[in-house]
């Protein structure tokens, strides 16, 4: 028997108790996979995981002294759903700098990092069944959120110059004319895109707008690199070039200040931002954090750090294309201009989940490019492509790295 507030209460007779089965999962859950990260030693090189470079995270200790005294009552309470006023103010401020015409405060939802945000905008614009634009390959930690949301994919190939606007139009204007649903929104990382590294020409960005306006297609912009450009001149954003609020942005400070504080934003139209806002459900993003980074842009350290940034992740690219150059020369590489990422092109005839497994025989950790294509057996998915991060392995990991990856793949 079981003590319950109204007295003894009945155990559950197990005979007669309605197993729980995994046909009670819902369809969302039901797709995802079972299978669990896989252990790795304490030695093993990391370049599997876009982390931040232990040496460019900032120290914060004043500025959480400032939010745990002068603005405890702040911090330490609910923050207002859309965010802390201030600080979508200073991204809006910020966004105005990059090219955002008239954005403001009201204009800004604050988020638990990009991928909440997408996440947002999923369950916002998403219904079981519809169907979607990303890239072939795409994030591929955006595609089990895609997924779980039950949606189709419409896979497009890029160029050198990113996603393929020509090979889109056709798509696109073939759906028009045999009556299919045409797809809810274009989702893109036009700036140092990941996987690839490419970055969209301002040509190319214009064209990919005017189809999605023409068709009336939403687009979604994740842009977590676009500060982290090593040379060349920056692009405007898709938002700076919205034609007509039919692009939603993605920002974060992961990239900006670190990885960890976990806030990001959304960018889009005032009437998005209002049912977004109510789709919400943690009761607002962590105020705390939020001043952290307020009080840290506002004295002016943001732009110092991204320098520093820039600076660290920039040798650091440097040393793994001078090591790939060196170890793997029968690899091809995209060079970016900037990000966290080389995407490699291995010869005809390797499999590149076996390479990945003989890697990490070797206590280097690697992706395997198959995983960044969101149809794995689609007609663009391929596999001998590798996904290398430089961004947290230091210079002399990565040279060690990158000699364990060319001593499996000459064990192949």
């Amino acid at each position: 028997m079981i003590f319950g507030l109204g007295g003894l209460l009945p155990t559950m007779n197990p005979a007669v108790e309605t197993p729980v089965t995994r046909a009670s999962l819902a369809n969302r859950a039901a797709r995802l996979t079972t299978a669990m990260p896989a252990h790795t030693s304490e030695r093993a090189i990391s370049f599997d995981s876009g982390h931040a470079c232990p040496a460019v995270l900032p120290d914060l200790t004043q500025e959480a002294d400032r939010a745990l005294t002068e603005y405890r009552s702040e911090t330490l309470q609910y923050a207002p759903r859309p965010g802390l006023p201030e600080l979508r103010a200073w991204i809006a401020e910020y966004m105005r700098g990059d090219g955002v015409p008239d954005v403001s405060a009201d204009g800004i939802q604050i988020v638990n990092g990009a991928k909440h945000g997408l996440e947002l905008i999923c369950r916002l614009l998403l219904d079981e069944g519809d169907s979607i634009v990303v890239t072939a390959p795409t994030y591929f930690t955006a595609i089990p959120i895609f997924k779980s949301l039950g949606v189709r994919f419409i896979e497009i190939p890029q160029d050198a110059s990113g996603l393929d606007v020509e090979i889109l139009e056709r798509v696109l204007e073939q759906r028009r004319r045999e009556g299919a649903p045409l797809p809810k929104f274009i989702y893109d990382v036009p700036d140092f895109h990941n996987p690839t590294g490419k970055t969209m020409p301002r040509k190319r960005r214009e064209a990919l707008l005017d189809a999605a306006l023409r068709h009336g297609v939403f687009v979604v912009e994740d842009s977590p690199y676009r500060k982290v450009r090593f040379e060349g001149t920056s692009e405007p954003s898709l938002k700076a070039l919205d034609p007509g609020d039919i692009v939603l942005a993605l920002g974060t400070f992961s990239k900006l200040l670190a990885p960890g504080l976990r806030i990001g934003w959304i960018t889009a139209a005032r009437d998005l931002l209002t049912r977004i806002m109510q789709l919400k459900s943690d009761g607002g993003s962590c105020p705390l954090t939020q001043r952290l980074i307020l009080e840290f842009a506002k004295a002016g350290h943001l732009d110092t750090h991204m320098r520093r940034v820039q600076e660290i992740y920039r040798e650091h690219r440097d040393r793994m294309i001078a090591a790939l150059r060196r170890e793997l020369p029968q690899a091809e590489t995209v060079i970016p201009q900037g990000g966290y990422y080389v995407w490699l092109t291995l010869p005809a005839g390797i499999n590149d989940e076996e390479l990945a497994t003989r890697a990490a025989q070797r206590d280097v950790i690697v992706l395997p490019g198959s995983k960044f294509f969101a149809e794995p057996d689609g007609r663009y998915a391929s596999k001998n492509h590798m996904r290398l991060a430089y961004s947290h392995a230091s210079p002399e990991e990565i040279d060690a790295g990158v000699a364990r990856l060319a001593e499996a793949l000459r064990s192949m």
